[in-house]
């Protein structure tokens, strides 16, 4: 069983972040009792699956074992005498008070997105939507990038020489794809940031760039391989894509109503 160590204490003490669908608890049984405390079916069920990352059912004797025992010994502690002095600390209220409001926000959230599904009209609309701004080009290009604009210069004189493209790359880039000679492969211009986009798109196949480029992340020389026409991808392909962005742009506008009718009242 994969335990989360991030927190530094025993893998009985993280703190759940406990996601998806509440198991319902109409037909909780107890499983057993600690301190005269009834630990029910729907609990360990819950903390099973935040624990085995599937559902309960799902589990071996083994990791039902191990999260009996992390589930006793949670209840052995927050049953001491001295729990209910821990309990008023007003940081531990607040952390309480905090994980309670996000697991119900989260739970909200669940059923909002259970009860509002994207039509099947609105995933052809954003489809075609996202069609029209689609690029017209892809571009196959390779970049070599360096830290000044001194250097990128050089490299530029270089290549106006006859020097190959690749084995500058290899020799001379900082960024991640120098060892395969500054090779990016087929890319859209908006895969790109906006300026190293707009060199390429201003070159023609088999030139590179006179001017070094500037972006964020240093300065390039660009060599324009190939272009071809945009292939966009069928509905099919990016439906369940297209699917959860417009069920978040529900749940957006949603939260945006929230916003303004607790604003009008305040």
């Amino acid at each position: 069983m994969n335990i989360d160590k991030r927190s530094g204490l025993p893998g009985a003490f993280v703190a759940l972040a406990v996601t998806g669908t509440l198991a319902a608890t109409a037909n909780a049984e107890t499983v057993f009792t600690v301190n005269d405390v009834s630990v029910d079916s729907s609990v360990v069920n819950m903390y099973l699956e935040s624990r085995i990352q599937r559902p309960a059912d799902q589990a071996t004797e083994e990791e039902r074992m191990v999260v009996m025992q992390e589930l006793t010994d949670i209840y052995l502690l927050t049953t001491q005498p001295s729990a209910q002095s821990v309990a008023d600390d007003e940081r531990v209220k607040a952390q309480i008070e905090l994980q309670s409001r996000a697991v119900l926000a989260q739970a909200i959230a669940g059923d909002f997105f259970a009860n509002n599904p994207a039509s099947e009209e609105e995933i052809l609309a954003a489809y075609e939507q996202q069609m029209k701004v689609a690029p017209d080009q892809q571009f196959k290009a390779r970049h070599i990038l360096v830290d000044t604009q001194a250097a990128a210069m050089d490299l530029i004189s270089q290549l106006d020489e006859g020097a190959d493209f690749a084995e500058l790359a290899m020799t001379h880039s900082t960024g991640p794809t120098g060892p395969n000679g500054g090779d990016l492969g087929w890319f859209s211009p908006d895969q790109m940031v906006p300026q190293f986009s707009e060199a390429v798109s201003a070159l023609e196949d088999g030139a590179h760039t006179a001017e070094p480029v500037q972006t964020q992340f240093g300065w390039h020389v660009i060599l324009r391989e190939d272009s071809r026409a945009n292939q966009p991808p069928t509905l099919d392909s990016v439906r369940d894509v297209i699917k959860q962005r417009v069920e978040q742009e529900k749940f957006q506008v949603y939260l945006e109503t929230l916003r303004a009718d607790y604003a009008s009242k305040n």
